[in-house]
C-alpha cells in the first residue's frame, strides 16, 4: 500500500513538472488532474473498449425496451366483465355489451366466484383468460379445515330455500344464516311446497323459532305461484342456497322461464333431492335486480369463522354476550354461563343453543 501511494505521488509530481500551472489560469489545476487521471487509470485502447461496451449495452437495452413495447402492443386489450356462471375452473363472463365469453384462469388454483367483476384478455375469438379480480363487496363461502368453496360474490341478500318435502336440516339452515350475518347480508327464509298439508305444517312449526327471533319467512309453492318472492328480490343481488330437492331450480324456472334450470323428481327413498344444478349461474331480473342459483349443498362448513363470529351469528344471544362468569366461556359446560342459564329459564330456545354448541365444536 505504501509503495502504491508513493508511486502515485511521484507520477503526479512528474506530471506537474511536465505541465506546470499556467499563471492566471483558474482551470489549470483541473486540467492537470484530468490529465493525471486519464494517464494513470486507463490502459491504451481501454477507453475505446468501454465506449464500445456502453454503446452495445445501450443498443441492447433499447432493443429490449422495444421488444417490451412490441409485446405490449401485440397483447389483446384488457376487457372488463362479470362472472355469470362458474363450474370448476371454467367461467362464463358477461361483457358490458352483453357478449358471453368462456374464460379460464391462470394456474392450478382458482379464486373466482360467480358474481365477481374481473379483468380478462382474449386468447381467441371465443375464449379468454381472467387476469384480475376486482375488490369484492361481499363473499359468501363455506370451508373445512384445508379447503374452501366460494358460493357467490358481490351479493346483498341470501335466500335460504327449505321445503315441506324432503325434510330440511335446521342445522344447515343455521349455518347459512351465520355465514350471511358474517358478511352483513340480508337474509330471507323461503318455505317452498307449502301446499303439502301436514308436511307443510310440520315444516312451519320447525321454522317458528326463526320467526320469533326476527327472521323473515316467506311461504309459497314454486310450482303454482312464485310471484310472492318478486318484491323481496327488487334492488338486490340475491343468491339461492339450500339442500338439494328444496325446489330452487323450480323457483328460478317460475321466475325466469328462459333460465332452463333443470329440475328432477325427488328420491323419496333417500329423502334427498338430486343435484339438479351443477354450476352457479347469475340471472338478470331487471337492471337493478339479479338472482344467483347455486348447486344444492349437504354441508356448510364455517371453519373460516372464529368462535366470536359464530356467536354473533346467533342474533338472539346478543343480550347475553359478555355476561358469563369466564371471559373465555364456550357456553358448553362452564359454570356461570349466561347463555345456558337463559336457555334453562326459557329466555332463549334450548334447540338454538344446541345448534350453536354443535357448530362451534365442529365448524366444518
Amino acid at each position: 500500500m505504501k509503495n502504491s501511494t508513493l508511486f502515485l505521488l511521484l507520477s503526479f509530481a512528474a506530471s506537474a513538472q511536465a505541465a506546470p500551472f499556467a499563471e492566471g489560469d483558474p482551470q489549470a489545476g483541473r486540467k492537470l488532474f484530468d490529465q493525471y487521471n486519464c494517464n494513470s487509470c486507463h490502459s491504451p485502447g481501454r477507453s475505446s473498449n468501454i465506449s464500445a461496451r456502453i454503446s452495445t449495452r445501450a443498443t441492447t437495452n433499447s432493443n429490449e425496451r422495444g421488444d417490451e413495447r412490441l409485446d405490449r402492443d401485440l397483447k389483446p386489450p384488457v376487457l372488463q366483465g362479470q362472472v355469470v356462471a362458474a363450474f370448476s375452473r371454467q367461467y362464463l363472463v358477461e361483457l358490458p355489451g352483453g357478449e358471453l365469453l368462456p374464460c379460464l384462469t391462470r394456474g392450478k388454483k382458482s379464486a373466482v366466484a360467480c358474481g365477481d367483476f374481473v379483468e380478462l384478455r382474449r386468447t381467441s375469438d371465443n375464449q379468454a383468460v381472467i387476469e384480475k379480480i376486482a375488490p369484492r363487496k361481499t363473499l359468501l363461502h363455506r370451508s373445512v379445515a384445508f379447503r374452501q368453496k366460494f358460493i357467490a360474490a358481490n351479493v346483498s341478500q341470501v335466500i335460504v330455500v327449505v321445503a315441506a318435502e324432503p325434510s330440511f336440516d335446521d342445522g344447515l339452515l343455521a349455518r347459512c344464516l351465520v355465514a350471511a350475518h358474517d358478511q352483513q347480508l340480508e337474509a330471507l327464509i323461503v318455505l317452498n311446497k307449502c301446499d303439502l298439508g301436514e308436511l307443510a305444517a310440520a315444516a312451519r312449526a320447525q321454522l317458528a323459532p326463526y320467526r320469533s327471533i326476527g327472521y323473515r319467512v316467506l311461504e309459497l309453492s314454486a310450482k303454482t305461484d312464485a310471484a310472492p318472492l318478486l318484491p323481496f328480490l327488487q334492488g338486490h343481488t340475491s343468491v339461492l342456497v339450500g339442500q338439494s330437492g328444496m325446489g330452487k331450480s323450480t323457483l328460478v324456472n317460475a321466475l325466469l322461464p328462459d333460465a332452463r334450470a333443470a329440475t328432477r323428481e325427488i328420491s323419496a327413498a333417500l329423502d334427498s333431492g338430486k343435484h339438479t344444478t351443477t354450476h352457479a349461474r347469475l340471472h338478470h331480473l331487471n337492471a337493478d335486480s339479479h338472482l344467483i342459483d347455486c348447486p344444492g349443498v349437504q354441508a356448510f362448513g364455517l371453519h373460516h369463522l372464529a368462535l366470536g363470529d359464530i356467536e354473533e351469528g346467533f342474533v338472539e344471544f346478543a343480550a347475553y354476550r359478555g355476561l358469563c362468569r369466564f371471559r373465555n366461556c364456550r357456553h358448553a359446560h362452564e359454570p356461570g354461563c349466561a347463555l345456558r342459564e337463559a336457555a334453562e329459564e326459557g329466555k332463549i330456545l334450548a334447540r338454538r343453543l344446541k345448534l350453536f354448541q354443535d357448530i362451534s365444536s365442529r365448524p366444518e
